[in-house]
């Protein structure tokens, strides 16, 4: 609300909470009139040299004293006097713009049917400044923490989790920027691969350095650290990490020396800017792109389960980012076969109930199925998606989800872990099966056919049945 064009003001009792307001409105220079009943209160702010009179706002003639007013603050502890000087004002014609404090919410709801434009409620006002100051106590603790563990040694290892996503991604780059600042030699190291078309068009136009985890390296640093890793399906590093930081709650067991899980946001990237901003870093333009990327990534562009902590988040990298590398890394070009394996997977679909499982066949690009399962998800009523092709002599699957309550790396891992190599968490997961393990039969020009059949019927039924949803009642998404 701005009260730029508003000049004229009347308090209508005046204790501390009125008090404190019209001094800022007097410092501001605004022309402010005090009414309460208190002689003594009053004499007291007329030696402040504010406009102060003795009054009883529940009476009929306050309405008449302040009917010049533009904004009126009816400020008073007794509610009833409160409640009482609005029947009055708004009986008279007033159509000043009133804001009233309130005790609960109750009298919130009587105070807005008697026609008031804001209701204040002073307790829930300092409750949330209290929760702001402690937010902000608590970040200044956790920063002082963190520091002081980065810096108990000269290295520093960021893992991200299998096959990494942006918000994974750009979590480790903003911590590594963090030790770096302290003087903390990082490397970022990720298990798996980074499969996914974007993924590596955000890691190649930002200049990210990642090398592939090798387990013996890790003797090598003298601090591990943990960041958006919660969701791994398994832990598989042969010692605890000493940081770990992640808005989801660990589904693994671990001891870390510091930990800062925060489900009430929606983005590791969200916690890491925070970090940033307490740490008070010269933010670099790469740092701030991939962190914006990781947000937008997570909350699907601030249309998932976004939080204000988020786009406060947001708003803060916005000047710092390139916004002509996001777009690149958002609108990668599609290859020839990516739309074909697209295609395919369109005609192929089967989808029982919000679950799609399709069959894109023979393929050489594997990236082609990540495409695909994250098109696919935009089809309506769609949640889950499962993409799946031969290629190389091994099925491999793609599967992504939006639906909160599934877990997709889990359910993979329930599916096919006994028989191949799940990697993946939450959302988005991937699992590889040996093709003679899963049919008995080798891939040759004359039994594609038969490959294909018995692929296809044995991991959508597997699928389904993992998913909860076997007995549902299948149809090709029309």
């Amino acid at each position: 609300m701005t009260m730029a064009s508003m000049s004229t003001y009347a308090i209508l009792g005046c204790g501390s909470v009125g008090h404190a307001v019209a001094e800022e409105l007097e410092e501001e220079g605004k022309d402010v009139l005090i009414l309460d009943r208190d002689e003594g209160r009053v004499e007291a702010l007329r030696d402040q040299d504010l406009d102060a009179r003795t009054a009883d706002i529940s009476e009929e003639g306050v309405a008449e004293m302040v009917s010049d007013r533009d904004v009126l603050l009816v400020l008073s502890s007794d509610v009833e006097a409160n409640k009482a000087a609005i029947r009055n004002i708004r009986e008279r014609g007033g159509d000043q713009f009133i804001i009233v404090r309130a005790s609960d919410p109750v009298t919130a709801d009587e105070l807005t049917e008697l026609g008031v434009d804001v209701v204040i409620n002073p307790s829930a006002v300092i409750a949330d400044s209290a929760l702001r100051a402690l937010e902000t106590g608590e970040l200044e603790y956790k920063a002082k923490q963190l520091r002081e563990i980065l810096t108990s040694g000269e290295t520093l290892a960021v893992v991200a989790h299998r096959s990494p996503d942006p918000d994974s991604i750009a979590s480790a780059v903003a911590l590594q920027a963090i030790a770096e600042s302290l003087d903390v030699h990082t490397h970022i190291l990720y298990e798996g691969e980074i499969g996914h078309q974007e993924n590596r068009a955000f890691v190649n136009l930002l200049g990210i350095e990642l090398s592939p985890l090798d387990q013996d390296d890790l003797s090598e640093y003298d601090t591990l650290a943990l960041v958006d890793y919660a969701k791994a399906s398994e832990y598989t590093l042969d010692r605890d990490p000493d940081v770990f930081i992640d808005h989801y709650e660990p589904d693994l067991e671990f001891e870390a020396g510091f930990m800062d899980v925060r489900p009430n946001v929606s983005s590791t990237s969200t916690i890491m800017t925070k970090y940033i901003q307490e740490f008070d870093l010269n933010l670099s333009e790469e740092v701030a792109t991939a962190l914006l990327y990781g947000i937008r990534a997570e909350t699907l562009d601030f249309k998932r389960d976004t939080t204000p902590a988020d786009l406060t988040a947001a708003a803060f990298l916005y000047p710092f980012a390139n916004h002509d590398t996001l777009e690149q890394v958002e609108s990668p070009s599609l290859s020839p076969e990516t739309l074909d394996v697209l295609a395919e997977a369109i005609q192929n679909r089967d989808v029982k109930g919000s679950h799609l499982v399709s069959n894109a066949g023979f393929i050489r690009d594997r990236d082609a199925l990540s495409q695909a399962a994250k098109q696919l998800l935009n089809l309506e009523g769609i949640t889950t998606t499962a993409v799946f092709a031969i290629a190389d002599n091994t099925i491999h699957l793609v599967a992504r989800s939006k639906d909160i309550r599934m877990n997709i790396g889990n359910v993979l891992q329930d599916a096919f872990g006994e028989i191949g190599e799940v990697v993946g968490h939450s959302t988005e997961a991937t699992v590889a099966i040996p093709l003679g393990i899963f049919t008995g039969l080798e891939s040759s020009e004359g039994k594609r056919d038969t490959l294909l059949d018995l692929t296809e019927n044995a991991v959508r039924t597997k699928l389904f049945a993992a998913m909860g949803v076997e007995g549902g009642e299948s149809t090709n998404g029309g």
